[in-house]
């Protein structure tokens, strides 16, 4: 539960962050909030609707779940822990049919909420306690990289066996379709430009998640993870992702698998 002293504070915010113009488009972006802290609730949607957001809130998963089966979101906050089901089988379960940027939030420094969070398909996280300010912040670095995808202009890139195409953020590994998350398609794609190419963890956090890795961030991490195993679901492949220990990670192709 939120303290009286955290609310005065955030009420403090409000004014700075309203005294500056927002983008138009930000009038027109809805958000669904579900979180069972009630106080923080309150809080965090008087904030989203002074940033320009369209705001939604629900109090529990289960609810939350019908709600996203009958209308469309454009990014849903979601807790770890809500009554009736909790923010990861709600992750689960939105993921089988939808691909909505989704920003978890977790428990006081719970790595282990924060990796399987990112495991089970979410964009981001953000660790409790947190200022407004920050999941703002997070809030429009997903919606900026959504938007870019969005207007792809039709890329196609091809590394072996593995095809995107950037404009339906479609990707197929031997002929067959891959399920990715749009952050998970968005960091194969910075590996394959150009493939064989080391990028290094923060270069990948700041391309693809449009934020720096702070201490012990392990996102990108997780997402490579991620990606190894739904190639690997395949069988054997002729790409890899490799690496690079103290430099970052690498995608490598045919010939190039071969060299330690």
């Amino acid at each position: 539960m939120a303290s009286t002293p955290q609310r005065h504070a955030v009420n403090g915010l409000f004014s700075a962050l309203t005294s500056s113009s927002a983008p138009n488009h930000m009038s027109k972006t809805s958000i669904l909030l579900v979180d069972d802290d009630l106080e923080m609730g309150e809080m965090l949607m008087e904030y989203l609707t002074s940033s320009h957001f369209a705001a939604s809130t629900e109090q529990d998963g289960l609810a939350a779940v019908r709600r996203l089966e009958r209308e469309r979101f454009d990014l849903v906050i979601l807790d770890v822990m809500l009554p009736s089901m909790d923010g990861f089988e709600v992750l689960k379960t939105i993921r089988k049919t939808l691909t909505t940027p989704v920003i978890m939030l977790t428990a006081r420094g719970d790595d282990v909420d924060c990796v399987l969070g990112l495991e089970l398909g979410a964009d981001d996280y953000l660790s409790k306690p947190f200022s407004p300010r920050n999941l703002v912040a997070r809030v429009r670095a997903v919606l900026r990289r959504s938007e870019r995808a969005g207007e792809a202009s039709g890329q196609r890139l091809i590394a072996g066996d593995l095809a995107l195409d950037t404009a339906s953020m479609a990707a197929t590994i031997k002929g067959k379709s891959l399920s990715l998350t749009g952050t998970e398609f968005r960091l194969l794609e910075a590996l394959m430009e150009p493939v064989g190419q080391t990028h290094s963890r923060d270069q990948l956090a700041e391309k693809v998640l449009g934020r720096p890795l702070s201490a012990y961030d392990r996102s990108i991490d997780t997402h490579i993870s991620n990606l190894r195993r739904k190639l690997g679901a395949h069988g054997k492949t002729s790409v890899e992702i490799r690496n690079m220990r103290g430099t970052g990670y690498v995608l490598v192709s045919g010939a190039d698998r071969a060299t330690p």
